[in-house]
């Protein structure tokens, strides 16, 4: 028998972040970068109880809570893509999405989203770091992938 899924509490903070943080490299690296968002719900506003997982496929993952105002931030090292999970409020499972780094090549998984759409899987410069915003819902939808 499974056990049906559950929504997203509001504690998810609890034990999900001793083990991993959002620091996947040292920040004084050579070629450390921080890389950061929101994840904003259906209406634009924050989700203030979401939680954001990376994944770099040389390095492993980390984990980077929304509890500051629905905002994440980690330290990284480029790669070709990240592979992202976002747990959060209402959902009775993760959402799956990649990251792409601005000005890298598109791969086959990149190439096979609408152009109007692939946007939303790029991150942009921002001062000294880069911007990726994850929106949950509407006109402007973070693509999200099948598991």
């Amino acid at each position: 028998m499974r056990t049906p899924s559950q929504t997203v509490g509001p504690f998810l903070h609890i034990g999900l972040m001793d083990c991993y943080g959002p620091e996947l490299v040292a920040p004084d690296a050579p070629g450390a970068l921080r890389l950061s968002g929101a994840v904003l719900d259906g209406a634009g506003e924050p989700a203030t109880d979401a939680l954001v997982e990376i994944w770099h496929p040389a390095v492993g993952f980390g984990r980077s809570d929304t509890r500051d105002g629905g905002r994440f931030a980690f330290v990284v090292a480029k790669a070709p893509h990240f592979e992202v999970a976002v747990f959060a409020r209402g959902l009775l499972k993760q959402v799956v999405t990649r990251m792409y780094f601005p000005g890298d090549p598109a791969d086959a998984v990149l190439s096979a989203i609408a152009p109007e759409r692939r946007g939303t899987l790029v991150a942009v410069p921002d001062g000294d770091e880069l911007r990726w915003d994850i929106r949950l819902q509407g006109p402007d939808e973070t693509v999200f992938f099948e598991l």
